[in-house]
């Protein structure tokens, strides 16, 4: 870069700054500037043609008063003229005043792009060097039209100089970041990789970065990189400090070089060649030996740009997770930074452990760092370091360990700080339902954690521990005594009441022999908390007290004075309003048996996906990825029975209609069918005959094999039904929305809302093939007078 003489050093530039920084007030300066801008302004439209020291100075004061944080409307002309000068330093202050304030939508565009090719084809590498700066700082798509096919060529050019070709590198790369589209390689793409042998390292080094980005994008047209990357690795890892004294940062040859080349390898899976990947194993052993030596400075420099490259390797040695022997020195390397006195290398040095974890080779050897990881999470200062602990210790666990890690997660939750709280709170119910041997254990988890941290349990945490209860029949009994205790604490929190209320209605009974826990005993410790509860846990809370009648028939002349107060058939909410009057109502009017019918036990959830873990892998964070990993790869078998994403719904409790009804459950005349005309009649007749107050009937003719009215005869139904009609409709006696009908081919469902007299239904039709329905209508029938009740919409 040319020397700048003493000409050129602008004293009047030098005397407006002084003068701006001794203003004493804000007002002082606005005064200055203002007259600093009407003398520019002046000068500039005077007929007195200004020379190239004038404009460049005029254009350097303009620089100055904009990053001052003042608007500049003028001078951009004389800043493009400064780009036609011969003149290193004006040609230097006119594209830097480019850089700063054109921006794209500039009508001077297209003259500072021609000024720009001509200095690109001067063969002057400083003024080169200086438009493609230019080109890269202003990075628009029109800069990418224009230059896109221009620079590679410079790029790759045998006689463009080392220091153009870092600069046209590094342009390009702006230029592709911003307009991928435009930046075509093609035919350059060799020729650009075999850049990775050019003799300048800082050819090199400018190269790999858009080899990266390039190989990101498309791994298979620059997968030739990767022979090439390791043999310029091996000869940087094996080489002496001496050798690159130029690249040599505190006795670390070209550690920026070897990071690139190392997160480059990342980009690809391991060489298929088997010198190659001989050589780069070398290279790896090498980096983890070197590692292990003494450092041979004191200065933190030497050892931040050792750990980098120490770091890289080992990311990539878990991204090909293919050699367990580097894999557990990766892990042992690791190890002794988590009692490191950096902070920045212990948590490090976690992130990476958790990434191991999940690796089949090392995993054993993550694990003998458990006592450590358990000590970081209750000794650490630093928030962010104790919640990758608390990652690790998620990652590592197993059967062997489990119960361990779970208590010391439990222990720490008490006293973690609130940010991480829910997140602690899903990883333990996770832990504890998935290798969960005894489940007594697992009841025991869930409620010291609603204990413990009652706030930041969510509802698919007490959902998921609702569903296993259910599915397990040999729990059950333990979990309804369990609960039993922990409802007679004096302070007990909502969600303790939430499971108490739904374990204690459905199985109650097989706690009250024990007079300690008699009917009456387990009805008024769970009524004593009713008053202090939210709505939602009120209404979960009746309809326990309407299984309690179904149970314990003793209890109910004190359960119907309950829902006979004022307080509940008047209550301003309308959900437990109507709860109460209808629960009353039931338990009046209905036999024993219709009674047991309705208010039967829950039937088993469906296996599916814990929600648990599918509300964890949304959260994002470095710690989220690898605990998303380590589900993906470790799957033991340690999950429970039961369904994931079907909560149990506070209203559902109070009958379940999801198993085969008895007889004597068609209470409301599910299956009665009106008489019917020729024509075919839709779903709707099927839902006036629910409220409909016709006995049942034999079933129709022209009813199908779904239960819907059908002309045609069942056999030419194109695909069959996945569920019985009856078991989708007896649900809709006691809910308002749901599936009404699936099919192959179709899924129709069903929304309604009652006030008093007045109701309103929505149904929805869902296409459940991979083609668009055609000439799709929809017809609904109501049969007899019920046709004057209902007001289409």
């Amino acid at each position: 870069m040319p020397a700048v003489s003493k000409g050129d050093g602008m004293r009047g530039l030098a005397v407006f700054i002084s003068d701006i920084r001794n203003c004493k007030s804000k007002e002082a300066e606005i005064k200055r500037i203002n007259k600093e801008l009407a003398n520019i302004r002046s000068k500039f439209k005077g007929d007195k043609a200004l020379d190239g020291y004038s404009k460049k100075k005029y254009v350097c004061k303009l620089l100055f008063i904009f990053l001052l944080g003042h608007d500049i409307d003028f001078g951009h002309m004389e800043a493009v003229n400064l780009l036609s000068s011969n003149k290193y330093t004006e040609k230097q202050i006119g594209y830097l005043f480019i850089s700063v304030l054109v921006n794209s939508n500039s009508e001077l565009i297209r003259l500072i792009n021609n000024a720009i090719k001509n200095d690109l084809s001067s063969r002057n590498p400083t003024f080169m060097c200086l438009a493609l700066h230019c080109i890269a700082n202003v990075g628009s798509r029109e800069m990418a039209e224009a230059f896109a096919s221009e620079i590679p060529r410079i790029l790759v050019a045998g006689d463009t100089m080392d220091s153009v070709k870092q600069s046209a590198a590094l342009c390009l790369l702006r230029l592709y970041k911003t307009s991928p589209d435009l930046v075509l390689m093609g035919e350059w793409t060799s020729r650009v990789v075999h850049l990775l042998n050019d003799q300048h390292m800082g050819v090199v080094t400018a190269a790999i970065s858009l080899i990266t980005c390039l190989s990101q994008k498309n791994p298979d047209e620059f997968k030739t990189c990767v022979s090439l990357a390791v043999s310029r690795l091996s000869r940087i890892v094996s080489s002496a400090s001496t050798d690159l004294q130029d690249y040599t940062y505190y006795f670390v040859p070209a550690p920026w070089l070897s990071c690139k080349l190392l997160r480059l390898l990342q980009c690809y899976p391991p060489p298929e060649d088997g010198a190659v990947k001989g050589r780069l194993v070398e290279c790896l052993e090498t980096i983890l030996n070197k590692a292990q030596e003494p450092p041979k400075s004191k200065k933190v420099q030497h050892s931040n740009a050792k750990n980098a490259i120490l770091f890289e390797a080992i990311s990539l040695i878990i991204h090909y997770d293919s050699e367990p022997n580097l894999l557990v020195r990766a892990c042992n390397q690791l190890g002794q930074f988590l009692q490191h006195r950096e902070t920045n290398l212990r948590y490090l040095a976690l992130e990476s452990m958790c990434t191991l974890a999940s690796s089949e080779f090392s995993h054993e050897a993550v694990k003998t760092h458990i006592e450590t990881v358990i000590n970081a999470l209750k000794t650490e200062r630093d928030v962010s370091v104790r919640q990758r602990a608390a990652d690790l210790l998620y990652a590592m666990c197993d059967r062997s360990n489990a119960k361990q890690i779970v208590a010391e997660m439990l222990s720490y939750l008490e006293t973690a700080d609130y940010s991480i709280r829910e997140e602690m709170v899903l990883k333990v119910a996770i832990l504890a339902e998935k290798y969960a041997v005894d489940y007594s254990w697992y009841v025991d988890t869930i409620l010291n954690l609603i204990r413990i941290a009652g706030d930041y349990v969510s509802e698919e945490v007490w959902y998921r521990v609702i569903q296993i209860v259910i599915n397990r029949d040999d729990v059950q009994g333990y979990a309804a005594k369990t609960v039993f205790e922990a409802l007679q604490a004096p302070a007990c929190h909502e969600n303790m009441v939430k499971v108490g209320g739904y374990i204690l209605g459905e199985f109650g009974n097989l706690i009250a022999g024990d007079p300690r826990s008699s009917p009456l005993v387990q009805f008024n410790l769970l009524h004593s908390k009713f008053h202090l509860c939210s709505v939602p846990t009120r209404a979960l809370l009746l309809s326990a007290y309407i299984k309690f009648i179904n149970l314990f028939p003793e209890t109910k002349a004190t359960i119907q004075e309950v829902l006979r107060c004022d307080s509940q058939i008047r209550n301003s909410d309308v959900e437990l309003q109507q709860r109460a009057v209808e629960y009353l109502k039931l338990s009046s009017i209905a036999s024993t048996d219709v009674l047991a019918t309705v208010l039967e036990e829950m039937p088993p959830f469906p296996e599916r996906e814990s929600s648990i873990l599918a509300k964890l892998k949304k959260k994002k964070g470095p710690g989220a990825v690898s605990v998303t990993e380590l589900e993906d790869n470790k799957r033991e078998g340690g999950e429970l029975n039961g369904g994931g994403d079907r909560g149990p719904d506070a209203s559902a409790m109070s009958a379940s209609n999801a198993s085969t009804p008895s007889p004597s459950a068609d209470l409301l005349g599910i299956r009665s069918a009106a008489p019917i005309s020729a024509a075919p009649t839709s779903a709707g007749s099927l839902l006036v005959d629910v409220f409909s107050e016709a006995g049942p009937a034999a079933p129709s003719a022209a009813v199908n094999d779904d239960g819907f009215l059908s002309s045609a005869p069942p056999s030419e139904d194109p695909a069959p039904p996945l569920s019985e009609a009856d078991d989708l409709l007896n649900k809709f006696v006691c809910k308002n929305n749901g599936v009404l009908f699936e099919n192959q081919l179709l899924q129709i469902g069903i929304k309604s809302e009652y006030r008093q007299n007045l109701g309103r239904m929505y149904l929805f039709y869902g296409n459940k093939t991979s083609v668009q329905f055609a000439s799709f209508t929809t017809t609904v029938s109501c049969p007899g007078e019920l046709q004057s009740h209902i007001l289409s919409m």
